[in-house]
């Protein structure tokens, strides 16, 4: 019997009121001296409560003298708080996204080997349109039956793999200099854009038991999105014009896009990017 008050006070009832419902659900019609005897609270608190009852129009009350008290079934009550409810919800649903006006979302770092993993792993659950992705061979083999899970409920799926990269599925841009980029860096970078909605970047050290420098950020902030969308998909322009015309950027660039990475680093640039 505690475990039902405790129960009606959880849909916004107090200790009275659901002590007299329940009283009432026992015998009814009573009057207010016998709900108060079968509640086992004090008259002048029953007669309050039964009027506040009254008003929510979960107990009925006569014209009769003496006055007599019934409720309403429990089906009722229950069907009309879970209305009540699903109303509720529902206009919170609606109203709650349109409070943060001018608010920015965070930039969240994530660290930890299998904190970062989750995220991911969350991203690519979440995403409904498209994934944009730059990612390790190595690293996509973690992934790749989430992406594949994604990929079979028709979102598109475009990748700059690195270091052999090789996928049954999507769209890959394979990028060359991986072992390079990865010394460089002292790690390899994980990117990702998801329906220009959600976002994550960063490095996974390439040393054994290091924690400090894998971390990655990840973010809904649209604008933070937008960019981490672009730096891929610049990616992926210059992959395939350098695949398409191999002897004209060697010509005009050197080997291994020499001249180009000079003169947008600096020639005496100690890590490289592309």
């Amino acid at each position: 019997m505690a475990e039902l008050i405790e129960k009606l006070k959880e849909i916004g009832l107090n200790t009275y009121e659901a002590k007299v419902y329940v009283a009432l659900l026992k015998k009814y019609p009573a009057t207010g001296y016998e709900v108060s005897k079968l509640a086992n609270i004090p008259q002048s608190r029953t007669y309050d409560t039964l009027k506040a009852l009254e008003e929510q129009n979960i107990v009925v009350s006569t014209n009769t003298k003496p006055v007599t008290y019934t409720p309403i079934k429990p089906k009722q009550l229950t069907q009309r708080v879970q209305k009540k409810m699903n109303s509720t919800i529902n206009y919170l649903d609606k109203h709650l996204p349109n409070v943060k006006e001018d608010y920015n979302e965070p930039i969240i770092t994530v660290t930890g080997k299998q904190n970062i993993q989750d995220k991911i792993i969350e991203v690519i659950q979440n995403a409904k349109h498209e994934i944009y992705m730059e990612v390790w061979s190595q690293d996509y083999k973690i992934f790749e039956q989430e992406l594949l899970n994604a990929y079979n409920r028709n979102v598109e799926i475009r990748i700059v793999g690195y270091d052999n990269f090789q996928s049954r599925f999507g769209l890959v841009f394979e990028h060359a200099f991986a072992r390079d980029i990865e010394l460089s860096l002292g790690g390899r970078m994980i990117i990702i854009a998801a329906d220009d909605s959600e976002g994550i970047i960063g490095k996974i050290s390439s040393l054994k038991n290091v924690t400090a420098d894998t971390d990655i950020i990840w973010t809904k902030n649209k604008g933070i999105v937008f960019i981490i969308k672009e730096f891929i998909v610049h990616d992926m322009y210059l992959i395939d014009v350098e695949e398409n015309l191999v002897e004209q950027m060697k010509y005009i660039y050197g080997k291994g896009l020499k001249r180009l990475k000079d003169k947008v680093l600096g020639s005496n640039a100690t890590y490289m990017i592309h």
